[in-house]
């Protein structure tokens, strides 16, 4: 693959063309070469500057040894991008959080003996490798429970991902089987299927309260994802949820409002797992 010098900036059409085609096959690559792109102009940016504070113009001066010391500067500035611990890394990670190439944190499977230990053994459906997986395992299902209540199926993964951790906190049985719950709904008196028991955090009256609840347990993810649209469709306390279906700040705050779970802060943090995960789906196209 070609690669771009360092001192060619974004101005230069030929390298524009280069750093387009790299986007297209390694968009890592091509955000680290934009953050030092930016670095080496803010830096020339700094060096005209000082030039211009403590210079100034002589007999000898024409276009000619202007034209030198910009060339000189653009070198320097070049030399002095792409340091460690400098601009040019803080504009990356940035970037890469906002085109959901680096999505966060992801708690890191446990190893096999220590998961067999806890009982915390999981078939391989469940994602091991990073959110990407979870919101590509789960598509077609939110997809089916998007055509039933009109929610746009990101949304209801976002949800199950914030409800799950991703898929590493699935409700489960007391033998570690896993309930397949991803929307942490209980199982009230009308349940009439398997129930798993576990213990949970409500907030009651302000304060975070450790209890034992009954969940649904589902034979698979699928299962939950239409259980799930069954209660969005046919629960009266939901139907304002199903009115902002297409507008992700709407439909986590309708939950919060419809009183889907205690967390007086679920609508923003629901919020921002939603947008990561439309951030992956875009990044997967």
């Amino acid at each position: 693959m070609t690669s771009i010098p360092g001192a060619a900036l974004a101005g230069d059409v030929n390298s524009l063309a280069v750093l387009r085609a790299r986007a297209n096959t390694d968009p890592k690559a091509a955000v680290r070469e934009v953050a030092k792109q930016f670095e080496a102009l803010f830096m020339q940016e700094i060096m005209k500057s000082m030039r211009a504070a403590t210079l100034t113009s002589g007999m000898l001066d024409n276009e000619g040894s202007k034209l030198g010391t910009d060339m000189l500067d653009q070198q320097f500035a070049t030399q002095m991008t792409g340091l460690p611990g400098g601009l040019s890394e803080a504009i990356t990670r940035q970037l890469e959080r906002q085109m959901g190439l680096n999505p966060g944190p992801i708690p890191a499977k446990p190893a096999a003996s220590t998961a067999a230990m806890l009982g915390m053994e999981r078939p391989a459906r469940i994602p091991d490798k990073s959110a990407a997986d979870f919101v590509q395992q789960h598509t077609a299902a939110a997809r089916a429970a998007e055509a039933q209540t009109g929610i746009t199926a990101a949304f209801m993964i976002g949800q199950a991902a914030h409800e799950t951790g991703w898929g590493r906190k699935e409700i489960r049985h007391t033998d570690g089987s896993p309930s397949h719950n991803l929307f942490g709904i209980k199982a009230g008196a009308d349940w009439k299927g398997p129930v798993a028991e576990t213990l949970t955090t409500e907030v009651i009256n302000g304060q975070a309260v450790k209890t034992v609840a009954r969940f649904r347990a589902y034979g698979s993810h699928a299962e939950s994802f239409a259980d799930y649209a069954r209660l969005m469709k046919d629960s009266p306390r939901y139907q304002q949820v199903l009115r902002q279906g297409q507008d992700a700040s709407g439909f986590a705050a309708g939950l919060q409002r419809a009183g889907y779970a205690t967390d007086p802060d679920y609508a923003d943090k629901l919020t921002r797992v939603i947008n990561t995960t439309l951030r992956l789906q875009r990044a997967a196209i």
